[in-house]
């Protein structure tokens, strides 16, 4: 028995945008427009196109009044939407002697034949390999490399020391978190966790909120776990 038209449904040919009824089970048919054959469930059902996707972002904090942004990773520079202060961007890699201030959203890195000296600097992650002299702050990870030669003071939400590299500091060093795959001699404070990889040698007193030691690791030192750090 043929299909009454209340058993049909409404199709629109993907080729010419003609519409016709057809049975809603129905497999296939030939437009009577444009005589194209197509599948009535594709056109009845059709895959939902991606949206075509802007540049890939990050987010970040204003540096003055913390406002949240979302900047394409590619930018090198942006206006707080806020309060319209001008935030940096960039990427810095030096490798040679440079005396100045740099207060950026991005990467720095002082390469091993880098000398940076008098300076204050504001980023989101370091990687230290050569020298620098001042005061150095990261809202994210700082790695310090065996040829690095720091004097000053720094600040960071998560110390990293590579494999195969050591680091002596005189001073307790109070980070957020921690990794330690390379060789550390100093006391560390933690306000979160301290992660000593199977290579990690530490020679020093830990308090930390929590520590993970892997097998092979060597402590040596005292450890004072849980309690919250000042």
């Amino acid at each position: 028995m043929a299909a009454s038209k209340q058993d049909k449904v409404l199709v629109t040919c993907p080729h010419c945008g003609h519409g016709q009824p057809e049975p809603p089970t129905a497999f296939s048919t030939v437009c009577k427009e444009c005589g194209k054959n197509f599948r009535v469930q594709e056109a009845l059902h059709p895959t939902r196109k991606k949206l075509e996707s802007g540049p890939e972002q990050k987010r970040i904090t204003c540096f003055e009044c913390g406002s949240e942004l979302d900047v394409p990773i590619s930018a090198q520079s942006t206006m707080c939407k806020r309060c319209s202060r001008y935030i940096d961007l960039k990427d810095y890699h030096l490798a040679n002697a440079v005396s100045k201030n740099f207060k950026t959203k991005g990467s720095f890195t002082v390469e091993p034949t880098g000398y940076v000296f008098n300076t204050e600097v504001i980023a989101r992650e370091a990687v230290i390999k050569g020298r620098f002299l001042g005061k150095l702050t990261t809202e994210g990870s700082l790695t310090i490399y065996s040829t690095a030669e720091i004097k000053g003071s720094f600040m960071t939400a998560r110390l990293v020391i590579p494999v195969a590299n050591h680091f002596r500091w005189k001073d307790t060093i109070k980070v957020g978190s921690a990794e330690i795959a390379g060789e550390l001699v100093a006391n560390l404070h933690s306000e979160g966790t301290i992660t000593l990889k199977s290579t990690a040698r530490l020679f020093g007193d830990i308090e930390a909120k929590s520590l993970v030691v892997e097998e092979g690791a060597v402590v040596v030192g005292s450890m004072r776990l849980g309690s919250k750090q000042s």
